[in-house]
Order: structure tokens, then C-alpha cells, then sequence
């Protein structure tokens, strides 16, 4: 609205927007505190090195450009219009929003449908509250006398002339922005508002382009909130079920922090489960295990002068599971019928000295291994003895 309706900023409004700048600034200097998720590890970065390089490497850059007092700049450097088109840098706090409501789809203690609802909602007010600011904007940077030959100067609604519309309270000049946004959005037509010169068809043609996908992304999420079965979806039924079973169970906060955690890490990463690939042929199901896994199990040394043929019955066998930091993966005396091969991350291996006689060894996940493992090795191996 600043850029569309103002040429700097009335007194009342400039006071706000620097508290509203003050706002966003704290915000930045709280992005170097706050801990993230390692998107390779899973693991939470606690660290301010490592956060604060992340930021600087990220968005600190254009936000730290956004929070800049654009409108005195402007001022400073004598009204130049080029100066104002800097504006459009805050519109990257979109971004703050759109992960704000990422955030609220996956919190089961929020109404999915609701969420989606407000999501669409605030994407339809944004889109046309940015063409509104747009169409006043292309109405006020004509000439003076030729500002009668604009959308808004030659505007007639009842005995209601528009002639001289900067004389209009400000908030009846964007109703009436907003009102051409709105209709031209629905492709409605009264016939009472459009488009005059040249520049304002050019930007309805590409407004009302735009309003088609836009439409389309609109009805297609709507309809789809009627039909369940999106990824998020299905990960907030599982974690609702999930919590149900613990609470009925009474589980331990330790056993519950895992389990949530490993449902996590299956939305997030790129986990994909067998009975995904179950409707496939076996043999397409063999060539896809050894394309992923043959070259990691030829790696291990207790593999490693055994035959292709013998090598290539182990990979067909494999099933792949994911471990979150800090999971026990193994635990010295536990009954084994498995194989773990290591594949990415790191697997520590721990010793815990009870007693003079006593002697504990854990394998754990640090920070993430993706490990695969089959149930049924021993038909392959026969009896091992290490």
C-alpha cells in the first residue's frame, strides 16, 4: 500500500511503519539465536556459529534490505520514482507467512480444514489487495493532466465524480482500487470500472492471465481438502493415532519424543516405504535394490572376496529403515536375528563400564544413520560364529 498510495508517507503512517521496521529488525537479530534442523542430519543446531553462518548464507541479506527506511531514502534522494520500486524487497517477508502456515498444517492440535481454509483465504486477500495497490499506482503516475484519462479519473458511479480523486479520503480511493481488483479477479464485467489507456489493458490482460492459475490453485485446494490423502494428511492422522496409543499406554516421555521424532524424519526426508514398491514386479523390485545398494554392500569387509551372485542375493533382501540421533540401535546382550550395513551417517559405538565385571557396549545413531537391515539373513549365511 505504500508504494501504490504514497508518495512518502503522511506523518501518522510514517511513525508506524518504523515501529513496524523496529519489529522486523528484532526478528533478524533473533534468526541468530534460534536454533534449525540440520536438513542432512536431522539433528537440532543448538550452536550460535553455525546458526548465525546459516542466516548470514541464507536470508539475512534481504531482510536486513527490507527493514531499511526505504520512504526517507526516498526523500533523501529527491522524489526519484526508480528509488521506490526498492519497496518490493518486503514483499520477501511472504515467505514468513507461507512457512508460518506450513507449520500449522502439520500441528495436529490445529484443525486441518481449518488451516487450509484460512491458508486460501489469505492467498486470495493478498493477490488482490497487491492488484488493487497496482491499479492506483498505474493511475498516478501519469501526468497530472493526464490523469483524466485513467481508470480512476474518468470514473462515474451514480452522481459520484471521480474527477478529482487525490482529493478523496484515502481509504475510499482503495475501496474503490480493491472494488476494480475484486471484479476484474471474478471477471464479473459490470461495465461501471475498466481499463482506459494502454498500460492499464496490458496489466488487465496479465492480471486476468494470472487470476486463471490463480483460480485454478484455489478450486483444485479446495476440492482436494474434500478427498484425504496428502502427504501432510496422512502424516497428522498417523501422529494423531500414535499419540492416542501412547496415551492409552501411558508411555514414557523418552519413548514418545522418539517415536514422534521418527515419524518426523519419515515426513521430511525422503523415506519411502516397501509397501510402496509392492505392487511392482519382483524383478523390477531386484534391479531397484541393486542399483541402490550393491555398491555399499561390496563395501564391507566381511563381504568382500564373496561372489556377485551371493552379493546380489543379499541386496535383493534388504530392507531400509531410518534412525534418529541418539537412537540405540544395538545394545550388548540383546537375542540378534538382523544385519545392519551402515549407509549414510555415523554409527558410535559406546562403553558404559557398570562394574569391575561389567561391561556394556551400545551402537548408536550420531547424528543420523540410514541403515538397512533384512530379518531372514540366516538363510543366506547359515550359522555365523564372530
Amino acid at each position: 500500500m505504500e508504494f501504490g498510495f504514497f508518495r512518502g508517507l503522511p506523518e501518522n503512517l510514517f511513525i508506524l511503519d518504523i515501529v513496524g521496521q523496529i519489529v522486523f529488525l528484532l526478528d533478524i537479530i533473533l534468526h541468530f539465536f534460534v536454533a534449525y534442523r540440520d536438513s542432512q542430519t536431522y539433528r537440532m543446531i543448538y550452536k550460535r556459529t553455525p546458526i548465525a553462518l546459516r542466516y548470514l548464507k541464507s536470508h539475512f541479506i534481504i531482510d536486513l534490505l527490507a527493514c531499511l527506511p526505504w520512504d526517507i531514502i526516498f526523500k533523501v534522494c529527491g522524489r526519484r520514482e526508480p528509488v521506490r520500486y526498492l519497496l518490493w524487497i518486503r514483499l520477501s517477508r511472504v515467505r514468513k507467512v507461507t512457512s508460518f502456515f506450513q507449520k500449522l498444517e502439520k500441528d495436529i492440535r490445529i484443525n486441518y480444514l481449518f488451516t487450509r481454509i484460512v491458508k486460501l483465504i489469505v492467498v486470495e486477500i493478498y493477490c488482490t489487495h497487491t492488484a488493487a495497490c497496482i491499479f492506483y499506482y498505474l493511475a498516478t503516475t501519469l501526468p497530472p493532466s493526464h490523469e483524466g484519462y485513467t481508470w480512476i479519473g474518468s470514473l462515474k458511479m451514480g452522481d459520484y465524480n471521480y474527477t478529482s480523486f487525490r482529493e478523496i479520503d484515502i481509504w475510499m480511493r482503495y475501496t474503490t482500487s480493491l472494488y476494480f481488483a475484486v471484479i476484474t479477479m471474478a471477471t464479473v464485467g459490470y461495465g461501471d470500472i475498466h481499463a482506459v489507456n494502454l498500460r492499464e489493458m496490458i496489466f488487465v490482460m496479465i492480471f486476468v492471465s494470472f487470476d486463471m492459475i490463480l483460480g485454478a490453485y484455489l478450486i483444485g485446494n479446495m476440492t482436494a481438502l474434500t478427498v484425504k490423502g496428502s502427504k501432510t494428511e496422512k502424516f497428522r492422522d498417523k501422529m494423531a493415532d500414535l499419540i492416542k496409543y501412547m496415551n492409552r499406554n501411558k508411555l514414557g516421555k523418552d519413548i514418545r519424543t522418539q517415536i514422534k521424532g521418527h515419524l518426523r524424519l519419515q515426513y521430511e526426508s525422503s523415506y519411502t516405504e516397501a509397501s510402496t514398491l509392492q505392487d511392482l514386479p519382483i524383478s523390477i523390485r531386484a534391479k531397484i535394490s541393486q542399483t541402490l545398494y550393491t555398491e555399499y554392500i561390496e563395501k564391507v569387509p566381511l563381504l568382500k572376496d564373496c561372489s556377485a551372485e551371493f552379493i546380489n542375493q543379499i541386496v535383493i533382501r534388504l530392507h531400509e529403515e531410518f534412525f534418529l540421533p541418539g537412537e540405540v540401535i544395538m545394545e550388548q546382550g540383546n537375542v540378534v536375528d538382523q544385519l545392519y550395513f551402515v549407509c549414510h551417517g555415523v554409527l558410535v559405538r559406546f562403553h558404559i563400564k557398570r562394574s569391575l565385571s561389567v561391561n556394556i557396549w551400545l551402537f548408536i545413531a550420531s547424528p543420523v544413520s540410514l541403515v538397512f537391515n533384512h530379518s531372514s539373513m540366516k538363510n543366506i549365511f547359515g550359522m555365523l560364529h564372530f
